[in-house]
């Protein structure tokens, strides 16, 4: 009799579990900007805690939004580094990246997307392009850098933000670090139960950009990796019209660029010493 009753429960339990899928893949679908996007609005310090001079500027977007961002210059440059960062915080967490890239000799500017820190909007992948076109035209009208030495550098969601930079203009070099291939391929093995290709309202496609740039290419990535696999960083490299490096470095996601420092440092110095000479 137990069995029996069991067994008429089925077809009741599995609409259930149904109904619990559907869900769940429904609230996948509406908010999964929150997944994608993790702005701050508090700034925890500046470049100035390094003893390095900045600059605030406001960036105006071709759709009207100003952006908050940080100019470091350094005397006599080398170059400089627009660097597009990840999905969480603002630019008050970048302090490290500007002080490596300053030490190298580069001047640095680092931005806010729309909805992060101090600037304006709401993020979306759009706007995230139309930020990063803000901040090269800043550069390269307002502040006179030369293109061809100009480093585009993304880390992790900023990685195919700089690719499409590095795709619509002919930069000096493009860091891709810590980079997906393309959003809905990183989204399927986070959660590999729901069809994610086809609920992804996000692409950042880094990997279908490649065949498009032109300038020299550095992938870094960890194998320690957990969020974003070293697989999808050598895909990345895989595609990269040459010339190219690779570097992998250790640690994970969040911490790797720290942990591997001194790596991390000599590695974007035989880079720029072959490239940007």
């Amino acid at each position: 009799m137990a069995g029996l009753e069991l067994k008429s429960l089925l077809p009741a339990l599995a609409l259930v579990a149904l109904a619990a899928y559907l869900g769940l893949g429904a609230l996948l679908y509406l908010f999964q900007g929150r997944l994608v996007y993790a702005p701050t609005a508090i700034q925890l310090d500046t470049p100035a805690s390094l003893g390095l001079p900045y600059c605030d500027v406001s960036l105006t977007t071709s759709d009207g939004l100003q952006l908050s961002a940080w100019l470091v210059k350094t005397p006599a440059p080398r170059g400089a580094v627009l660097f597009c960062h990840g999905n969480y915080g603002n630019i008050s967490h970048l302090l490290d990246p500007i002080r490596v890239f300053a030490s190298l000799g580069f001047s640095v500017l680092v931005f806010d997307y729309r909805g992060y820190g101090q600037s304006e909007g709401e993020p979306s992948e759009e706007g995230t392009y139309l930020d990063a076109e803000a901040a090269w035209d800043f550069l390269v009208q307002e502040e006179g850098v030369n293109p061809g030495r100009l480093v585009l550098c993304g880390r992790s969601l900023g990685g195919p933000i700089a690719a499409r930079l590095a795709r619509q203009h002919l930069a000096g070099a493009l860091l891709l670090e810590s980079t997906f291939t393309s959003l809905p391929e990183l989204g399927s093995r986070l959660y590999p139960f729901f069809p994610v290709r086809w609920l992804a309202r996000y692409t950042y496609d880094t990997l279908g950009q490649l065949s498009s740039i032109h300038c020299p290419v550095l992938v870094v990535h960890s194998r320690e990796d957990s969020l974003i696999p070293l697989a999808q960083g050598q895909e990345l490299y895989a595609a990269a019209n040459p010339p190219k490096q690779f570097l992998e470095i250790s640690g994970g996601h969040g911490n790797g660029f720290a942990v591997s420092e001194a790596q991390y440092r000599a590695g974007l110095e035989r880079f720029f010493a072959a490239y940007l000479p």
